[in-house]
């Protein structure tokens, strides 16, 4: 029902024309629907001057333990709550305002419900400043520079509608004091002998073997938390809104009504302790990445981190958020735009063949290595040793030294072992008178020529063939 969210419920008329003023994202102003009148609001922590000296915008930080009661309840001005029966969101819009969908999935399953004006009213927020133009510009982009994606992704895929929604967030500040235990191993190695077969045969190697020495260790850390968002709202999904991590929290400013004019806050759905116990597990899970590097050595084991949290404060702020879905190939999926960075975290479909080609090019490249890597090991392999067998060759007779045509030697012939080796160059008569042979002279037929008679013998003529040196007996 439409009800003043609070006791100081105001209204934002322009000065120009009396229509309502809305705050414009992309001005960052309110601006006059109808006559486009603008008016000035603060969008940065301002300076202010205390004790003599500047510092920034104080925003109040309430102790956990007095939360409820410190706490300023409702929003503060006119809103009307409206239910989603799907995703469990609960949304104020702007008085008079009407709507038939939720903001954050799309039903139309929405209900108009009773607004808590006992609700904790933000204490500070960081307003839009992606306007609707930029966060579609930036989904577009977004779809470009995803990988494995259809490639008519960019032109099929359809923005339903696109809302920005201020959504509910607590934060947590904290000081956190660990204390841990845990078993610090140290690597060594030893040599160890093995047993491998190779070519049939065993062999004896040795091995470098990595073993650990454990020990006992222990410590503890102090550390402060500042500003450890948990999301407070049910309309996001969890997944998407924990990618989400560029949120700069010292931009917040104080709450101001005006900031809703025109725009949809979620009421928060997680209470105040729910939240803080949500707060606690991400700080120990911190609180454990930090422990575990102090233990030192080469690995650890065992670690149990025991914190204790003291000096908590906590603030309930709003953040800006565009939200919205796109339909491709009849399926709806999910995106949102951070309305203070432009980060866009979402969900977007595959391409199977494309996914599928790729697999298929891995697995030919390693079947393409491992073929290589085979074939040049088999070619690299060393044959089994064969045993040689022996063989026996036949001598050779010692050749006799040539004589020069200007040198008068007197050999003795001899004849060969196998009776049919010649002698090299031709064989000289025995000494004697025996005469040169005419030049041109036939040799004698092998086996019939008979040496001259010592003493008379001469010298053949130049190019006469000799007879073989075993048929040669002397009369």
């Amino acid at each position: 029902m439409t009800q003043p969210a609070g006791g100081d419920a105001q209204s934002f008329p322009c000065s120009k024309c009396g229509a309502k003023l809305n705050y414009d994202a992309g001005s960052q102003a309110m601006v006059c629907p109808y006559c486009g009148h603008k008016q000035e609001v603060q969008t940065r922590p301002q300076a202010v001057q205390q004790a003599g000296y500047v510092q920034q915008e104080q925003i109040r930080e309430i102790p956990i333990e007095q939360g409820m009661a410190m706490a300023t309840k409702g929003l503060g001005v006119q809103v009307t709550t409206i239910n989603c029966k799907d995703c469990g969101a609960t949304v104020n819009i702007g008085e008079g305002e009407r709507t038939t969908a939720c903001a954050f999935c799309g039903s139309h399953q929405v209900l108009q419900a009773t607004t808590n004006d006992q609700a904790i009213r933000p204490e500070s927020l960081v307003p839009f400043k992606i306007n609707k133009q930029s966060a579609n510009d930036l989904f577009g982009k977004w779809l470009a520079s995803l990988w494995f994606r259809p490639n008519d992704l960019t032109k099929i895929a359809k923005v339903q509608e696109m809302g920005g929604v201020y959504v509910p967030f607590w934060t947590f500040d904290s000081m956190v004091h660990s204390n841990w235990t845990a078993e610090r191993g140290w690597h060594y190695y030893e040599t160890e002998v093995y047993t491998s077969y190779e070519n049939g045969q065993s062999v004896t190697r040795t091995r470098q073997v990595q073993r650990t020495r454990w020990e006992s260790a222990w410590g503890n850390r102090r550390d402060f938390f500042d500003d450890t968002l948990v999301c407070a709202g049910k309309g996001l999904p969890g997944d998407l809104v924990e990618k989400f991590s560029t949120f700069n929290t010292r931009e917040l400013i104080p709450y101001a009504p005006h900031y809703l004019a025109g725009w949809r806050a979620e009421a928060y759905a997680v209470d105040l302790m729910s939240g803080w116990g949500m707060g606690q597990q991400k700080m120990a899970r911190v609180q454990e990445g930090r422990c575990a590097g102090d233990i030192g050595g080469d690995t650890h084991r065992g670690l149990n981190v025991s914190n204790t949290y003291t000096q908590v404060t906590f603030k309930h702020i709003l953040l800006p958020i565009w939200i919205a879905a796109y339909r491709y190939n009849d399926k709806v999926y999910r995106f949102l735009v951070n309305g203070q960075t432009g980060e866009v975290v979402g969900k977007a479909p595959y391409s199977f063949w494309k996914i599928f080609f790729l697999v298929l090019g891995i697995v030919t490249v390693i079947g393409i290595i491992v073929g290589i890597y085979a074939y040049t090991h088999e070619e690299g392999a060393d044959p089994e040793p064969t045993k040689p067998t022996p063989t026996q060759t036949a001598k050779q007779p010692k050749p006799k030294p040539t004589v020069d045509d200007d040198d008068d030697p007197t050999p003795t012939p001899s004849a060969s072992a196998s009776g049919s080796a010649k002698k090299p160059g031709a064989l000289p008569a025995p000494s004697g008178s025996a005469k040169p042979a005419a030049s041109g002279a036939k040799p004698a037929p092998s086996g019939s020529a008979k040496p001259a008679p010592s003493g008379s013998a001469k010298p053949a003529a130049s190019g006469a063939k000799p007879a073989p040196s075993a048929s040669n007996k002397p009369k």
